[in-house]
């Protein structure tokens, strides 16, 4: 048996309650992606120049005029204005650099992706340029599957498309070659 309260105003004032908290559960879609929504927080420098090391020698010197960091799901930085990246050997002696007008780093993945008008030249002076390049800092390689070109002293070649080259140049892979090539002194 249920026993209802004695004074008629505190029934009505329960039911009136319970009515109201009946209706006041609508969710509304714009609220609930409101709180749902992911930020993802947005860190600017201007004037950058970062040396990366490894095992307190330096590996590469990078220069920006700006760099956005993206922190959200993933870790982003982003260089929207150009950079310039110095690389070291193991004595700590420039062996390459390259310049891009444009360059994102993938930092879980050790990737540097670089886009127009991308450089890369070593101390013997061969150059490599091309549209689009990946760098990948673990392997210390470079590679695309972009149109590129490489000049050097002894052996020009022309274009190709597609290359892995180690990080001084030294190691140079183009997939599908094309146009002229000198090789010992022989145009093949």
């Amino acid at each position: 048996m249920i026993n209802f309260p004695k004074n008629k105003y505190v029934l009505q004032a329960a039911i009136i309650f319970s009515c109201l908290l009946f209706f006041a559960c609508e969710n509304d879609q714009g609220e609930i992606d409101a709180w749902t929504r992911k930020e993802v927080s947005v860190e600017e420098a201007i004037g950058v120049n970062m040396l990366f090391s490894q095992n307190g020698k330096p590996r590469a010197n990078l220069k920006s005029p700006l760099m956005l960091r993206y922190q959200g799901d993933t870790l982003l930085t982003e260089f929207p204005n150009s950079l310039h990246v110095d690389f070291f050997d193991s004595s700590g002696k420039r062996e390459s650099w390259l310049d891009a007008r444009y360059g994102k780093y993938f930092e879980s993945l050790n990737k540097v992706l670089l886009r127009d008008s991308v450089r890369v030249i070593n101390i013997k002076g061969d150059t490599l340029s091309t549209a689009e390049l990946w760098w990948d800092q673990n392997a210390k390689i470079f590679f695309t599957d972009s149109v590129v070109r490489i000049i050097s002293k002894d052996k020009y070649i022309r274009g190709g498309k597609g290359l892995q080259a180690s990080q001084d140049l030294d190691t140079t892979i183009i997939k599908n070659p094309t146009g002229t090539v000198l090789v010992g002194g022989a145009v093949l």
